[in-house]
């Protein structure tokens, strides 16, 4: 059953196949029911009224012969009887039937002395209900059911009876029998025939509507299978054009699309080189003359006590954005690295609460108080680079600071079996969700216009979650406007390993409704 769903659900052949054979099969069992029903009705109709006629032109006869006993010493009434009895016998012609005999009861007496039956009919088979109604009728009564036999075997037959007089005056009844063994052998036929006819119907009509779905779906398959093959990135693969119909049409769209969409990456792509290049080129290049720059500025910055103080203040300016500068050029050169694959993780056994401490002593000046920490004293080690990890704790604590507007921020280390795991939550701006679907992409800022305790060039959250994919771990994030912002950085304790679960949530509250949430792993971007 659960292998019929998931058919049912990623094939359309099968979903229409299946349909037109269910409605066919409804359709035709109830076509087939009524005609089947109409043609047995009316052959047992017909059946019953020849029954009917012919029984009464019987019993007209036998009733004549029973009165001819009482004026012709010749015939005797046991004989006569005998003869009714055996009515089956008359002509070759007749139709098959068996007749009965018996006695109405007079004054509430039994009256059985001619009571007899052809054919070893069992007497008592006849239905008292249709006995009462010849009693009661003045003329001939029937009734379509079983009558059984005194081997014990039943037939399906028309009994058709008439009250009749036996000389002098006793009241008796007579029934003939008329079996329809003939009848019931072609309704049985022709219901056979129906079936038949409505399953190859049915075969026929989801052969045909195979053949026929599919010529339309075969096109749309191989669509499908070739736009696979373009995400995949095999750009050169198009749809093979036959005829000059609606999908003929379809593909020769398909594959101008394809081709537009080719020419567009191919644009993006040089236009992607060149940008790397440019960007690597560029970061490469400014290395040296801001390497003189600065040393030209420690010189400066040496002397300045002798300067005056409008000068000293610029010899500072200057060596904060050399500072800034060199940390700009130096984001540059990571992302030309990642975005060349040149990147080499230098793995170590490292403790990240120590990692952590470290971070905030780096940048806690004015925020001792803002930031509260929530980690074990016991060490909490894994095998990642340090170097990278301290970065995007940086990155991210930094980004806390920026955006808490004074209020506090909460750090806290988990760990489980195989992961690590850091959180960093704030309670400041937080950001929306059309902002969080661009978080992490370079050189972008929520708000350019607003004020940064530290200048940033766009580039921090991006860098982290190269550095994070490149551990094969995860770095994922929560925000909601006015409550705040969390990161979650989780990393494997030993390379190879995939992450499994996370000991951190990433979302901090249990309404869920009033947030934004944007999640990022290594298959992302």
């Amino acid at each position: 059953m659960i292998r019929l769903g998931v058919r049912w659900r990623s094939s359309i052949l099968f979903r229409v196949i299946s349909t037109t054979f269910i409605l066919s099969l409804i359709l035709i069992s109830l076509v087939g029911s009524i005609l089947f029903i109409q043609i047995s009705n009316e052959i047992f109709r017909e059946k019953t009224n020849e029954s009917v006629s012919e029984a009464q032109s019987l019993y007209e006869y036998a009733q004549g012969q029973l009165d001819a006993t009482l004026y012709l010493t010749s015939l005797k009434l046991p004989t006569v009887v005998n003869r009714i009895l055996q009515a089956s016998d008359l002509t070759v012609a007749t139709t098959p039937r068996e007749v009965v005999l018996i006695g109405s009861p007079i004054l509430h007496k039994a009256n059985s002395f001619y009571n007899g039956a052809s054919g070893n009919v069992d007497e008592t088979s006849i239905s008292n209900t249709l006995r009462a109604q010849v009693r009661k009728s003045g003329g001939a009564e029937w009734l379509r059911g079983k009558i059984a036999f005194k081997d014990g075997h039943t037939q399906r037959a028309i009994i058709v009876g008439h009250a009749i007089e036996v000389p002098p005056r006793s009241p008796y009844e007579l029934y003939y029998v008329f079996l329809l063994t003939d009848q019931q052998t072609i309704v049985d036929f022709i219901g056979r025939l129906l079936l038949f006819a409505g399953a190859l119907l049915i075969l026929l009509i989801g052969g045909i509507s195979w053949y026929v779905i599919r010529q339309a779906i075969n096109p749309v398959r191989e669509a499908a299978e070739i736009a696979e093959q373009l995400t995949a990135g095999d750009l050169n693969r198009r749809i093979h054009v036959v005829g000059q119909d609606e999908m003929a049409r379809l593909a020769i769209s398909f594959n101008e699309m394809a081709l537009s969409m080719q020419q567009q990456i191919s644009r993006l792509e040089n236009l992607s080189r060149l940008q790397q290049r440019f960007v690597s080129d560029v970061s490469h290049e400014l290395r040296t003359p801001l390497t003189t720059i600065r040393m030209a500025s420690d010189v400066i910055a040496n002397a300045k006590e002798k300067m005056e103080p409008a000068v000293a203040r610029s010899a500072e300016l200057l060596q904060s954005q050399i500072a800034r500068f060199e940390s700009l050029l130096t984001d540059l050169l990571e992302v030309s690295r990642f975005d060349a694959s040149a990147s080499i993780l230098e793995l170590k056994e490292t403790d990240i609460k120590n990692l952590v401490i470290a971070t905030i002593d780096q940048l806690h000046i004015g925020h001792l108080g803002q930031i509260h920490t929530d980690f074990s004293e016991a060490p909490v080690t894994a095998s990642v680079d340090p170097r990278r990890i301290e970065r995007v704790l940086r990155n991210l604590i930094s980004n806390a600071i920026d955006h808490s507007e004074g209020k506090a921020i909460e750090i806290l280390i988990r760990q489980s079996e195989r992961e690590v795991a850091v959180g960093v939550r704030d309670h400041g701006v937080g950001f929306t969700e059309r902002e969080s679907e661009r978080l992490f992409d370079r050189f972008w800022r929520a708000d350019p216009s607003r004020s940064r305790l530290r200048g940033g060039t766009g580039l921090g959250l991006s860098i982290s979650l190269d550095d994070a994919k490149l551990h094969q771990g995860t770095l994922k994030a929560w925000g909601a406007p006015g409550k705040g912002a969390n990161f979650v950085l989780t990393v494997p304790k030993a390379p190879g390993i995939p992450i499994e679960g996370e000991p951190i949530p990433v979302n901090p509250n249990s309404d869920q409704a009033s947030t934004s949430f944007l999640s990022f792993d290594e298959d992302d971007i």
